[in-house]
């Protein structure tokens, strides 16, 4: 296979303390994608294992970014040393170079002398990835009868860019327990964090009894959906309904439920990325799941 056309263009990797190419790949995200990731500077800053790889002018505007950090994940009840791909983009005048084949041949290189044992990432473009060795996961959410509320009300909203609040969110992150036992994140506070304040419609709640952070939303009347909940022991889907006040007839959940006490049943997420996999090829999720959004990246 060729190699990329580098000309007027020099690689750096591991930038993300120069303000300037933090800056140029703020730039590149919002321009590519629409997508702000400056705010991460005030929740706590990136994933402090986070490792970018990428191509710049020699004015510094990255025109090429592929990242990877660690990302711990539990599948199937066994903890799985991995990593996560994210911020993968190619500014159209400098794409058809093979930049973004190079960055990615660069980046799991990276992976596996760090000795990760899988590599995951979502994408809108899952056969860019298959020629690496990367397999689409099924994802499934869950639905069901609401149960009744089962508890005392007691909640207030959390603001993440609130100083004390977010000193609770991430003491909270830094203990919570995953959400599930068939997949779930172990921690990633820096994406929990940041998708706070990219998805407009999820409210995030602090139930004190419980000492657990509730991401939800609410789409419809009588319709509440369950993000994630970030807590050292997950309180019941009843008792997360009483204790935000909250009467629904119909129960979602972005996570396999298998914490939260509840009758339900699995369907299809069709959702507009995949979430890819590689390594780990000889296991498959022992029951339908997905990783909670609060988790994308």
């Amino acid at each position: 296979m060729s190699a990329a056309d580098t000309t007027g263009l020099n690689f750096r990797q591991d930038y993300f303390g120069d303000p300037a190419a933090w800056a140029a790949l703020v730039s590149l995200l919002d321009d590519t994608f629409g997508i702000d990731i400056d705010p991460l500077r005030a929740l706590g800053g990136p994933d402090p294992t986070s490792m970018p790889f990428g191509w710049l002018t020699d004015e510094g505007v990255l025109v090429a970014n592929l990242s990877a950090f660690a990302m711990p994940f539990i599948l199937n009840g066994r903890l799985i040393n991995a990593a996560g791909l994210q911020s993968g983009a190619v500014r159209p005048p400098w794409r058809g170079r093979g930049l973004y084949r190079d960055l990615t041949r660069k980046t799991l290189a990276w992976c596996e002398a760090q000795g990760f044992e899988a590599v995951i990432l979502y994408t809108d473009k899952p056969a860019l990835y298959e020629n690496y060795g990367f397999r689409s996961l099924p994802l499934s959410k869950y639905v069901g009868a609401a149960p009744v509320a089962i508890g005392a009300v007691g909640s207030r909203i959390l603001q993440p860019r609130d100083a004390n609040d977010l000193f609770l969110i991430q003491s909270l992150l830094a203990k919570r327990k995953p959400v599930s036992e068939t997949l779930a994140v172990t921690g990633s506070p820096a994406m929990f964090l940041i998708n706070t304040q990219l998805d407009p419609d999820v409210r995030l709640s602090y139930l004190e009894e419980h000492k657990a952070a509730i991401a939800w939303k609410m789409p419809a009347v009588g319709h509440f959906v369950l993000v994630d909940v970030v807590a050292a022991e997950i309180p019941s889907l009843a008792a997360i309904l009483a204790g935000l006040g909250i009467e629904a007839t119909i129960a979602e959940t972005l996570f396999r439920p298998d914490r939260l006490g509840w009758s339900n049943e699995a369907v299809p997420y069709e959702g507009r990325t995949r979430l890819m996999v590689r390594g780990l090829e000889d296991i498959g999720l022992d029951h339908p799941a997905m990783l909670s959004p609060m988790a994308d990246f």
